[in-house]
């Protein structure tokens, strides 16, 4: 019995590190892509526990819509399944996560750099993903965390990523006093990825050739337009900077960056958007 005991938990061992590899793997990536100025490790840390946070506050919404669309819609049917990928799971999951990416980092004085956005919502994203991948997989096993080691972790990843891109975006307009833009970027944010998320499940869900065909050019181009996006943003990465208005002072602390005639260097980040 104490060797049974012994062989059942070095599995889970097995199982608990086969779900996690890959979100450090990928968390690493994007850590080492932050080339000008590398983010605290405690920050970081910190970032994904609230992504974990954020699966235990998505799974509550989760099951009170699952309950709220079963009262109003047959389930299975298409537009049952539509609202459930697209407002139930992905609106929560994507949601919760850019709400805590936003109290959390937002103001921070280490978000000085666009990248940052990317770094800071892709470790939220991996925190979730890590987190959703232990449970999947103790449950239903290693051919699970293969599986999800090649989709739903880096599909969580390439999530972040969208949400990332244009959060540092919504940050470079906000220091610039263009706010109507930065609260335009911010809702891009949430969307794209409630969008893609929404879509990567409902296509999932659809158990046919011929969307399985669809689903893996889908997740194929999505994985592929994310690794560039990482590549372009952090290659034309550049520090966050202020425009100082001499009417408010009190904004500005000893160490705030502030620079003027910040407007011509903000026309470069446009044009790769």
């Amino acid at each position: 019995m104490l060797y049974r005991g012994i062989e059942t938990g070095m599995y889970d061992l097995i199982l608990i590190a086969a779900a996690v590899i890959p979100a450090v793997f990928l968390m690493v990536k994007v850590y080492q892509a932050d080339r000008l100025e590398k983010e605290p490790i405690g920050m970081l840390i910190g970032l994904m526990v609230l992504g974990i946070i954020s699966t235990s506050l998505a799974g509550i919404t989760e099951e009170l819509g699952d309950l709220a669309l079963t009262e109003l819609f047959p389930s299975g049917g298409l537009l049952y399944d539509a609202l459930l990928y697209f407002v139930v799971v992905a609106l929560s999951e994507e949601g919760f996560k850019y709400l805590l990416l936003k109290i959390r980092t937002w103001k921070s004085p280490h978000f000085n750099c666009q990248f940052d956005g990317v770094v800071y919502a892709v470790f939220v994203s991996m925190g979730f993903a890590l987190w959703e991948n232990i449970a999947y997989v103790l449950r239903y096993g290693v051919g699970t965390a293969v599986a999800r080691a090649v989709t739903a972790v880096p599909g969580h990843a390439c999530f972040g990523v969208f949400m990332g891109v244009w959060y540092g975006v919504a940050k470079r307009y906000e220091l610039v006093g263009m706010r109507q833009e930065a609260g335009q970027a911010r809702k891009m944010a949430l969307l794209i990825p409630i969008l893609l998320h929404g879509a990567y499940d409902f296509i999932a869900s659809m158990q046919n050739d011929l969307m399985s065909v669809i689903f893996l050019i889908f997740v194929g181009w999505m994985f592929r337009t994310a690794l560039k996006l990482v590549r372009k943003v952090s290659a034309e990465d550049s520090p966050l900077m202020q425009i100082y208005e001499p009417e408010n002072p009190e904004r500005y602390g000893p160490d705030t960056d502030i620079q003027y005639g910040i407007q011509e260097s903000f026309k470069e980040e446009e044009e790769w958007r």
